[in-house]
This record gives C-alpha cells, sequence and structure tokens, in this order.
C-alpha cells in the first residue's frame, strides 16, 4: 500500500527495499522506531524523528508511513546487506524451480521438515544459520537463511542438478554458444533421479523427482497386473496409483504399447494418472490434484 503524496507504509517500503516484511518490523522494533500498541504499531520519538508518520483511510485505519527517501537511511540499507533470504528468494537463482520444490529439497536434505504448522527447521538446518520465522498473516511456519546458503556446496549441487533436470532441451540452431557451467547432456536411459532411479526422459526424471520429494514411495517400471508384459512408469503402493509418462512424440512402437495399457487400465477399472510433455512446468497442480482425487496428500 502506498500513499498518494508519495509516503509509503512499512509494508511497501519492505517491497522496495526488496526484504522480508517481518525483517523490516523487527529492526524498526529492535532499533526503537516503532511498538506494539495492542492490536497496532505506533511510532516512538525516534521513529519520528526518522520521518515517520500516520496515514488514515478508510479501509485501513490509521497506519505508519515513511518518507520515499528513507531508503538510504544507512539502517536500512544495513538490512539490505544482511537480508536473509527464504525459498522464494532462492527461485531466482533457479528459475526453473518452484518455491515448493526448493522447499522439498531443503528438507531431503534434512535442513527442514514439513509439519502442519508449516516448514520446520531441524538442528542440521540451524547449524547453516536457518532460523524459524511464521507468517503475520497466516501464522505458517517458514525459514529464512543467510545469503551464504546459497553458495553451500552440498545445496548448489542439489539445487543445481534439480534445475538442470527441469530445463527441457530447446532445438539447437547451431546459433546459441553453450554455457560453460551446463552439465553435459545425458544419454537416453541414462538418467538418474535423486533417489537413484535410472530412469529414460528428463520427463520421467521430473515426476520422479517429485515423487520423492513429495515423500511418496513409488516404484519404476512396475509390471501391470496382467500376464502381458506391460509396465507403468511409476506405481504408488500407497493408493494403488499408476502414472504414466506420456513424451510430446512417442515412438510408433512404444506408442502401441502405452494405448494397450491404457485399456487395460480401463478394463480393470485402475487408478492411473498420466502426466503430458507440456506438464512438466506444473506438476504440483497435476500431481497434486491428482493424487488428491485418489486420497493421497502431499
Amino acid at each position: 500500500m502506498q500513499p498518494d503524496d508519495g509516503k509509503l507504509s512499512t509494508t511497501a517500503l519492505a517491497r522496495k527495499l526488496d526484504i522480508p516484511v517481518q525483517q523490516l518490523f523487527s529492526t524498526l522494533v529492535d532499533h526503537g522506531w516503532i511498538r506494539r500498541a495492542g492490536e497496532h504499531w505506533s511510532l516512538t520519538p525516534k521513529g519520528e524523528f526518522e520521518g515517520g508518520s500516520y496515514k488514515k483511510s478508510e479501509r485501513y485505519g490509521s497506519y505508519i508511513v515513511w518518507p520515499e527517501q528513507l531508503e538510504g537511511h544507512p539502517l536500512l540499507a544495513a538490512i539490505e546487506s544482511n537480508q536473509r533470504i527464504s525459498a522464494v528468494n532462492l527461485c531466482r537463482n533457479y528459475p526453473h524451480l518452484h518455491a515448493r520444490q526448493i522447499n522439498r529439497a531443503l528438507a531431503e536434505l534434512g535442513l527442514q521438515h514439513h509439519t502442519l504448522l508449516g516448514w520446520e527447521l531441524t538442528p542440521l538446518g540451524k547449524s547453516l544459520g536457518g532460523q524459524q520465522e511464521e507468517s503475520r498473516s497466516s501464522g505458517a511456519f517458514y525459514v529464512t537463511w543467510p545469503q551464504e546458503i546459497a553458495d553451500n556446496p552440498v545445496v548448489l549441487r542439489e539445487l543445481g542438478r534439480q534445475s538442470a533436470q527441469s530445463i527441457t532441451e530447446a532445438p539447437d540452431d547451431g546459433q546459441a554458444e553453450r554455457d560453460l557451467f551446463e552439465s553435459a547432456p545425458e544419454e537416453a536411459g541414462t538418467l538418474r533421479g535423486i533417489d537413484g532411479h535410472v530412469l529414460d526422459t528428463p520427463l520421467q526424471t521430473a515426476v520422479c523427482n517429485w515423487l520423492y520429494l513429495a515423500q511418496l514411495a513409488h516404484a519404476h517400471r512396475r509390471a501391470l497386473p496382467v500376464e502381458e508384459a506391460l509396465h507403468a512408469d511409476f506405481y504408488l503402493p500407497a493408493g494403488n496409483i499408476y502414472i504414466d509418462c506420456w513424451e510430446e512424440n512417442v515412438p510408433a512402437g512404444q506408442l502401441s504399447a502405452r494405448l494397450q495399457k491404457r485399456e487395460v487400465y480401463r478394463e480393470l477399472d485402475l487408478r492411473v494418472l498420466e502426466v503430458n510433455a507440456d506438464d512438466v512446468e506444473r506438476l504440483d497442480e497435476v500431481l497434486g490434484r491428482g493424487l488428491l482425487a485418489f486420497g493421497i496428500r502431499c
């Protein structure tokens, strides 16, 4: 919220500084600029000296605003230089990953774990500088990290690998220069998921990693309960759910077997989810909702 007179609310100031609003509020309290008065925030004499004032609106009532030029204040500049980051901020380093994927990856490394309250810090995560936070709006728990977490060798390795596996290969027009830091492409059948499964395609790898990070036990190339040699790409024993990945261009020899599998699923009334090539960027939606329809919450 930004008032018409050019002054910024505390939330708008945090957004302009690109820091978590909770961190800004905490800093202003710690340095005696504001204090809590019942359900509201009030200015201290120090806060008024630094340019803070009150703004009234019919919708929000009375709230604190700050002059726009305050963003250059040494105290706020120090916050920026010591800014803590969350999974959302780490998405800037890994634009092909969503915050939920990053949170799950950090949990798989043992740095945090998911509970009914949200993401909770573990002792190992605390040793790396993690801090437990709570959302002021929803009360949900989350974890913030020092900037250095992005350069931690283990975190860098795991997030880098997942990011590389999430990138769909673009057509090579012979003009683009290869990134010196890009991993060498892996041949079909040599892709490996985080859990060690050897997979055939990038789509299968993305699905395998999603299931693993969601802490869902799964088998790869599970035989269907028929005499024919038909295999599902993945099988979840919890819920008896089969998952098949449909690539954009399925070879004719494979297409016949996949269509036969579809008929088996239908005849035996088996639970099945199909993931298409264009679903790779929205697996949370496709798999999350699909599994929830079968009673699996993840």
